[in-house]
């Protein structure tokens, strides 16, 4: 089987995960030429609002307003994911070394709900597992590891390792979560959720908050599992000048 590489590779326990989190942060490097992709891990069959097939369609549409290179839907059982076992994990290692991603995300494991949490364990040890050379996944592919992985926030909020400013393109994030109608809106015989009460506002108002503390309008936040290497601290040119003149 062919391998095609993607730069940026998110993973969400259900679809609209990812887009709530950093669906401005894959806009912005899809615009810049970069190959981003979304992979979720379960249908979202019990959710209260909408159908499996729907939501797939929704899923299709939010993806297409991001410029997601690839969306990748498993079908892991929803609220099962912390039952999944070896065949699942095999599962997420071939998706890893079957598009080589540079930088990996998942959901931050503080969360309201425990399938977020639960993504990020598999995605953690099937990076793991996708960077020892005897470890066989589903389709024999030959070990890769990421370079990173990251993780964005979906209903909780803590202080950012990091942010990425989304300015430009948080019109368009805002679009892919207006796409799931089925999960936003309340209409009809839609049941009353924490997702159809407000809910796209407050995640604006949340990387509003984020942009506000860096100094942008707008920005999405990360946390890093390990520390981040930061390079030349003092490497502005004016800087360097002042430094090679005094020497």
């Amino acid at each position: 089987m062919s391998q095609a590489t993607l730069d940026l590779l998110a993973f969400g326990a259900h679809p609209d995960d990812v887009e709530i989190g950093m669906g401005a942060t894959l806009a912005k490097y899809a615009a810049a030429g970069y190959r981003v992709g979304i992979c979720n891990l379960t249908k979202a069959e019990l959710s209260s609002n909408g159908t499996v097939e729907l939501r797939q369609q929704e899923a299709e549409q939010a993806a297409g307003i991001l410029g997601v290179s690839e969306r990748i839907q498993l079908s892991f059982a929803d609220r099962g994911l912390k039952l999944a076992g070896y065949e699942q994990l095999e599962e997420l290692v071939s998706v890893i070394r079957r598009y080589r991603p540079r930088l990996i995300f998942s959901p931050y494991m503080v969360d309201r709900h425990p399938d977020h949490g639960a993504c990020s364990e598999l995605v953690k040890e099937a990076a793991f597992n996708a960077g020892i050379h005897r470890y066989r996944c589903k389709e024999s592919l030959p070990a890769f590891r990421p370079e990173a992985h990251y993780f964005y926030f979906i209903n909780g909020y803590e202080h950012p390792d990091f942010v990425q400013e989304t300015t430009a393109f948080m019109e368009k994030k805002i679009q892919a979560l207006s796409a799931y109608e089925s999960q936003f809106t309340n209409r009809g015989q839609a049941v009353a959720t924490p997702l159809t009460d407000g809910y796209i506002t407050t995640v604006e108002a949340r990387d509003r908050l984020f942009g506000k503390e860096a100094g942008v309008p707008f920005a999405e936040g990360f946390m890093s599992g390990r520390p981040l290497l930061l390079g030349d601290l003092l490497a502005g040119k004016e800087l360097r000048d002042e430094a090679e003149n005094r020497n």
